[in-house]
């Protein structure tokens, strides 16, 4: 972080309020950590947003991206051949585009969701022969997912820029 870069403390978001029923509190949880990572990369300047601050090669941008393709991957049947280039944008790719698409990813996996009653019923995706997880994993596996990368997320922000908060 350069030494002209200036604070930023968001406030923390608490916990969401959700229903009583086990897929309002996953969706809940899910939802909640999808819209925290999306806030902590939006805005985020380049080109820090997609340079690597650790020695593994994660960025910022990166991992918006990779959590695109699990998302897409995990509720609409998309295949992955490479996972570890997911954890890299196009250098095409701007800030806006990457959220744009994680966001539209978040909008069809909804959808999919929302056809879903059965949380032991596997997840609804035109994948062909290839079985589908149950709901409950899937979200699950999401939450578990966007939380670890989120808190990646907020250690990469903060070392950008030092902007803090979720």
């Amino acid at each position: 972080m350069s030494t002209t870069a200036r604070r930023t403390r968001r406030g923390d978001t608490p916990p969401p309020r959700t229903g009583s029923s086990e897929s309002e509190v996953l969706r809940g949880f899910l939802d909640y950590l999808r819209r925290s990572i999306a806030a902590k990369v939006e805005g985020a300047p380049e080109p820090d947003v997609r340079t690597a601050a650790v020695p593994s090669g994660t960025n910022l941008l990166g991992l918006l991206n990779h959590l695109t393709f699990v998302e897409r991957s995990t509720f609409l049947g998309d295949r992955v051949t490479d996972w570890q280039a997911t954890f890299h944008a196009a250098p095409a790719d701007s800030v806006a585009d990457v959220v744009a698409r994680y966001r539209e990813a978040v909008a069809q996996a909804n959808d999919v969701l929302d056809g879903c009653t059965d949380l032991a019923a596997p997840v609804l995706r035109p994948r062909p022969n290839s079985p589908a997880p149950s709901v409950r994993w899937a979200l699950t596996h999401m939450i578990e997912e966007t939380g670890r990368h989120a808190g990646h997320a907020d250690i990469l922000r903060e070392l950008i820029d030092g902007a803090t908060g979720r």
